[in-house]
């Protein structure tokens, strides 16, 4: 009989859970994607006070802070093994000898925000305590920390929880962090089980919908496969959460900037994993691009759709606030392939012309409704559409390569013809202003770029020449950021620029056969 009561008792509170929609969070947070750093990715258990001061550090004077990167966020293993006397947390004193009060007073003197990570079970994931049948005491203990977000995870519960379960553990911890009175961030992390998106924005501000992210093309695109079919569930406060960036950690330079361009069309997080204190320049203009992290953003709070989908070619199309549209052209194939779409696909209305602004390379287009790329291996081309005119052919700019944060240069101010043609520290100069030409030419001081000798082999040197309008002076911008000589097919090149030592001031441009590396990739610099 007493077995006949427990049941029908766990019975009528499931039955209560069900009919009874969960409180919603409304805490008036994440009215956008949150921006910021994780330690997980990259170092697990491998973290310390040092660590993470010399990544706030850097997220300041790298200028990711100012592009919206505030959080600074602490995963597993933070603590010891078991609680105090009071049964409180204690951070390591190894690895936080200063406390995490201290920490937390740290990242907020220079303008940014503090993060911790505990879990909804037993214990987390790497065996620290838990805080299940805790929440008040830890969600207290944290708000005295100073802490702005919390990640709260799934590991430490029972294998055969169900989705009420979830529910109750995960609201748990969300009536404790308001009862702090503190606004904290609340980041549901339990890996997409029982369809989070269905119910999960009346308990947290974003939650996971996916397992774990590693840093292969593989798993981004098998977790943006996930994902992209959620956006009726994202809106400003609640977000789809497809896991951290793996940008700067492994993969390729296209494959970087495709996985940062999908989690901002998907209104995702945009929580950095890497290394940040050894990450390169490549690196940080795929972090830094302020047009694709303000398509993140947005005040709109819209996720992208997918609205084409065949052969592993994708197109996304994601209304902005102001009328806008961005447009995701994706090739997940090995190899090159065209992706197209039109303006009225995407949900733009009916006009004569439409201005395509490239969201990587900044070049100016217009159309009179097809939007259509050739799209690299594993890379995405995007674009800003909106109906009117635009043409970045006849206007000056500085030329900033990707490679090196550099611009092209002729070397020395000088206008002799036969000057080689570099890279150097963007200075506004007029030898690196340059103009694309109606007639195909890439103009500047007066002069034309160059391909010495009308060479069409890779490692040909470019220069400055008198302009003849011969084909050695004739190149191109592509959607995809590359420059190609038309006369060659071949990539403007930085030497060597694969290479960090490769990309000084000085280093001189060549032809060389396009590869899609960060050193053949450019961008039309805003003055």
């Amino acid at each position: 009989m007493r077995r006949f009561f427990a049941v029908l008792a766990t019975a009528l509170a499931a039955t209560a859970l069900t009919s009874s929609p969960a409180r919603a969070l409304d805490n008036g947070l994440a009215r956008t994607p949150p921006m910021g750093w994780n330690t997980w990715n990259t170092f697990e258990c491998n973290i310390d006070e040092t660590l993470v001061k010399q990544t706030a550090d850097l997220m300041v004077s790298s200028g990711m802070r100012d592009r919206g990167y505030t959080y600074v966020n602490l995963d597993d293993c933070w603590m010891t093994r078991s609680r105090d006397g009071n049964g409180n947390l204690v951070a390591d004193p190894a690895k936080f000898p200063s406390g995490l009060k201290a920490l937390g007073d740290y990242i907020h003197a220079r303008g940014l925000k503090f993060g911790i990570y505990e879990s909804a079970g037993t214990e987390t994931c790497q065996h620290y305590p838990g805080s299940l049948g805790h929440e008040q005491a830890d969600a207290t203990l944290f708000a005295s920390w100073g802490v702005d977000y919390l990640k709260y995870d799934n590991c430490g519960s029972s294998g055969s929880d169900t989705q009420q379960d979830y529910i109750r553990r995960y609201s748990a911890m969300r009536d404790a962090l308001k009862a702090t009175g503190r606004p904290i961030v609340y980041s549901i992390c339990e890996w997409g089980n029982y369809a989070p998106a269905t119910w999960a924005p009346d308990v947290g501000n974003l939650w996971r919908t996916t397992g774990d992210i590693t840093n292969t093309w593989s798993s981004v695109d098998a977790i943006y496969h996930q994902n992209v079919g959620l956006a009726s569930a994202a809106k400003p406060g609640a977000w789809n959460d497809p896991d951290m960036l793996e940008v700067g950690d492994g993969m390729d330079f296209q494959e970087d900037r495709a996985h940062f361009t999908l989690w901002a069309a998907m209104a995702a997080p945009l929580i950095a994993g890497a290394d940040l204190r050894s990450a390169g320049v490549a690196t940080f203009s795929t972090y830094l691009n302020p047009d694709v992290i303000a398509v993140d953003q947005d005040p709109l709070g819209k996720q992208a759709t997918r609205i084409a989908t065949g052969g592993g070619l994708d197109v996304l199309t994601k209304p902005l606030q102001n009328g806008d549209v961005a447009v995701v052209l994706l090739n997940e194939n090995s190899t090159t392939r065209t992706v197209s779409t039109t303006a009225a696909a995407a949900g733009l209305p009916a006009a004569s012309s439409y201005r395509l602004t490239n969201l990587w390379s900044k070049e100016l287009t217009t159309s009179s409704g097809t939007i259509s790329a050739n799209v690299p291996s594993h890379s995405t081309v995007s674009y800003r559409v909106t109906p009117g005119t635009g043409s970045s052919i006849g206007t000056a700019h500085p030329i900033q390569g990707a490679s090196s944060s550099r611009c092209i240069d002729v070397n020395g101010g000088s206008t002799t013809p036969g000057t080689k043609v570099d890279i150097w520290d963007c200075d506004g100069g007029g030898n690196q202003s340059w103009t694309f030409t109606s007639a195909g030419e890439l103009k500047a001081g007066g002069l034309c770029l160059d391909a010495s000798a009308g060479g069409t082999s890779a490692g040909t040197k470019l220069i400055a020449w008198t302009c003849h309008g011969g084909a050695n002076q004739k190149f191109k911008l592509n959607p995809d950021g590359s420059i190609t000589g038309t006369q060659s097919g071949l990539c403007v090149d930085v030497t060597g620029g694969d290479k960090p030592a490769g990309n000084v001031n000085g280093t001189p441009l060549e032809l060389w056969g396009c590869n899609d590396d960060a050193n053949q990739n450019w961008l039309l610099k805003s003055r």
